[in-house]
């Protein structure tokens, strides 16, 4: 696979896409916190991949370490895009709200809102934190992988994803309300505390 998709075999890359894009838009999704950005970057990482692809090694295992690096670094231009459009649109006089009383926006509305509290919860780690648990927690690398995709050692993959555990776990401490506890869109992790109680796959052998 990594032959064919180094020389630019695009049925192969049509196979890499259809294999992965589903982790690349989720992870994409647990680091922006938005269905639609994170659309966007799942398209601009297989595009970038594309571009990228003679650079790609030659050697190694799955490619979704590869695509999930991408990913990450997508995520983290479009949050910084975001936040500055939110600090534009802060400064401008707000539009007058219109309630939607549709019905079948209701789910729609009520999963907005506790994707954006778990999210929030997430973005009280340091941006390098969150990754490492993403890739690491959700996303099922192992500590190899998650080095690989990131492009740092294995000890600050371990090092990162342990302050995060714990950051996460004192976050759930403060929350005693359990009916606040968010959960995330389409059945995957509902607690924070869960979440810092995931294990991780261990390096493969």
């Amino acid at each position: 696979m990594r032959r064919r998709v180094r020389e630019g075999d695009r049925e192969a890359f049509a196979q890499l896409y259809e294999e992965f894009a589903r982790p690349v838009y989720n992870h994409g999704l647990r680091l922006t916190g938005d269905w639609s950005t994170a659309e966007d970057v799942m398209s601009e990482t297989f595009l970038t991949a594309w571009h990228a692809r003679t650079r790609l090694a030659e050697d190694g295992g799955s490619l979704l370490p590869w695509l999930l690096g991408i990913a990450t670094h997508k995520a983290d231009n479009a949050r910084r895009s975001t936040r500055r459009r939110q600090r534009f649109l802060a400064r401008q006089v707000p539009p007058r709200e219109v309630e939607d009383f549709a019905a079948r926006a209701a789910g729609r509305i009520d999963d907005a809102r506790r994707l954006r509290a778990v999210h929030a919860a997430l973005g009280r780690l340091r941006r390098q934190e969150r990754e490492v648990l993403a890739l690491c927690v959700w996303s099922g690398l192992d500590y190899q992988q998650t080095a690989e995709a990131l492009g740092i050692a294995v000890g600050t993959v371990r090092s990162r994803l342990s302050r995060a555990r714990k950051k996460l776990a004192r976050f759930a401490d403060e929350n005693t309300a359990q009916d606040r506890e968010p959960r995330v869109h389409r059945g995957e992790v509902t607690s924070v505390a869960a979440i810092a109680a995931l294990p991780v796959r261990e390096e493969l052998t």
